[in-house]
């Protein structure tokens, strides 16, 4: 029988008592929770006309500024799972700012679920002037978790639910940089993007020494509601198992399947919004693709003028992720951001999941602060409403994802209007040069009979009027040298390249668009 002392040990002093009705009550209908009750709320909800959660916030919350709301922090002395002995740690988001709508979060333990009254005095509103107390049915913005990834007498965060249908989680030594999604739904197409919120948790509290903690969410939009069971387990390369069951309201033209946002700003290969002293600004340098039947596939990614949708359709897939390759400090300058520790996350689909694309959307941008990268597996076949989908897939948060692939990988990417450095002998107009720098896999053993080593290039339009390969020692691998020319005004292409000793494959396939502005 669960008691008042256990209700109030699940939350701390000062609100542990409105959590005691919901525990009774549960008891007393021997309600026990499973992930059977998430996907039965998803079912029941996707048969209603959709109803967004409330956003009405007191007048001293309403207008918040970005300074405002991060001055309100939870007490770290009343986080949730404190007195067990999991090295879990869980705390609360304050509704505000940009995070308006209410969030109902709920805890799990011994299989009972209760949700979390809101409590004013679980929060330290720093130099934010509080007013008018909120109910305790206020609800709250979203959870983050902590563990001690790096140091054991250090809480780190481990992730964090907050916004819409994102999340993020970390492992040893990282940043945060790269964002997950629940789902999309219309990303790239002509109509407004849906953005289904997690409107509602159910956190299991961790036993003693338990590796993992589990979060399920019920995902609700205009166009489909879900259920999801993350099992999300710490370590040097935090993983998150996602089970999702998706329930769509109508027929759906373009769902985006395990979707991961993030920014790339300008790189090595992108220079046309360098400014000041850094290098390289983005949280991803590169899209990475298993395919079942294929070959692995690189794909750098671009900060386009004007938005770009690229299909990437292998008979299946069996992984792909948004990797941020270059881990060089130098290469990026930033000491407060540190892009260099930014996190790569990549996908594993678990099962089958049908006739597919994975989806990549670029859209033009002129600060860092905006995500304009979007990768997701989509359906051929889009989902119609009153139908059932169901996927389950791992995201793994790497920081070195070299030994992902066996291949040597295109580790630069280079682009230049002229034929040597220093910019001299310039190419003709509507002619780049493209240098590709291949390292790892076998490449090494080849250096000493280099001539053995060809590349296989293709354009999907113009024509490529040299291509040629070097030892490049520095790197221990080879560099690639590609000039490309297209003849017809705002036209564009699609490069494609491999390294290769007779028919035996020894690199990735490196992909790259670029277009002719006249």
């Amino acid at each position: 029988m669960l008691t008042r002392r256990d209700a109030v040990a699940l939350i701390g002093a000062g609100a542990g008592s409105a959590l005691v009705p919901a525990f009774a009550r549960a008891q007393e209908t021997r309600a026990v929770f499973d992930h059977g009750v998430v996907i039965e709320r998803a079912r029941q909800l996707a048969t209603q006309p959709y109803k967004p959660a409330s956003d009405e916030l007191p007048s001293w919350l309403n207008d918040l500024s970005f300074d405002a709301y991060r001055d309100i922090r939870f007490r770290r002395e009343k986080a949730f799972f404190a007195g067990g002995k999991s090295g879990f740690r869980m705390e609360l988001f304050h509704r505000g700012f940009l995070y308006r709508r209410a969030v109902t979060i709920n805890l799990v333990r011994e299989g009972v679920p209760a949700p979390i009254p809101y409590d004013r005095s679980q929060f330290d509103f720093g130099q934010t002037k509080a007013g008018d107390r909120p109910p305790i049915d206020f609800g709250f913005a979203g959870l983050r978790l902590h563990f001690p990834l790096n140091k054991p007498t250090v809480m780190d965060e481990l992730a964090v639910f907050l916004g819409a249908s994102y999340f993020r989680f970390l492992g040893a030594g990282q940043h945060y940089g790269v964002s997950a999604r629940g789902i999309a739904v219309g990303a790239g197409e002509m109509e407004p993007e849906e953005f289904p919120d997690f409107r509602e948790f159910w956190v299991e509290e961790p036993g003693p020494g338990a590796d993992s903690v589990v979060v399920h969410a019920l995902l609700d939009g205009p166009s489909l509601t879900g259920a999801y069971r993350m099992v999300i387990t710490p370590g040097d390369e935090t993983t998150v198992a996602v089970g999702a069951t998706l329930f769509p309201r109508r027929d759906i033209a373009k769902l985006g399947v395990a979707p991961l946002t993030s920014m790339f700003f300008y790189g090595e290969n992108d220079r046309r919004q360098y400014r000041g002293f850094r290098p390289e600004v983005h949280d991803s340098d590169g899209l990475l693709l298993r395919p079942k039947d294929g070959d692995w596939t690189w794909r750098p990614l671009v900060n386009p003028d004007t938005l770009r949708n690229s299909d990437f359709r292998d008979g299946g897939v069996r992984g792909f992720g948004l990797l941020q390759r270059d881990r060089m400090f130098e290469h990026y300058q930033d000491l407060e951001v540190r892009y260099d520790l930014r996190p790569s996350y990549w996908i594993e689909p678990q099962g089958e999941w049908g006739a597919g694309r994975v989806s990549l959307l670029e859209l033009p941008t002129d600060n860092e602060t905006f995500d304009n990268i979007v990768a997701a597996w989509v359906p051929d076949a889009p989902p119609k409403g009153g139908e059932t989908l169901r996927f389950s897939y791992v995201i793994r948060s790497l920081k070195l994802s070299e030994k992902l692939t066996p291949l040597a990988r295109a580790v630069h990417t280079f682009v230049t209007e002229a034929r040597a450095s220093g910019g001299v002998d310039a190419l003709p107009p509507g002619e780049r040069r493209f240098i590709v720098d291949f390292a790892g896999g076998e490449l090494a053993y080849w250096l000493d009979d280099p001539k053995r080593v060809v590349t296989e290039t293709s354009a999907s339009a113009g024509k490529i009027n040299a291509a040629y390969v070097v030892p490049n020692r520095e790197t221990g691998g080879f560099r690639l040298f590609l000039d490309h020319a297209i003849d017809q005004p705002n036209t564009a292409a699609e490069l494609k390249a491999v390294l290769k000793v007779g028919d035996k494959a020894l690199t990735e396939t490196w992909l790259f668009p670029w277009a002719r502005r006249d």
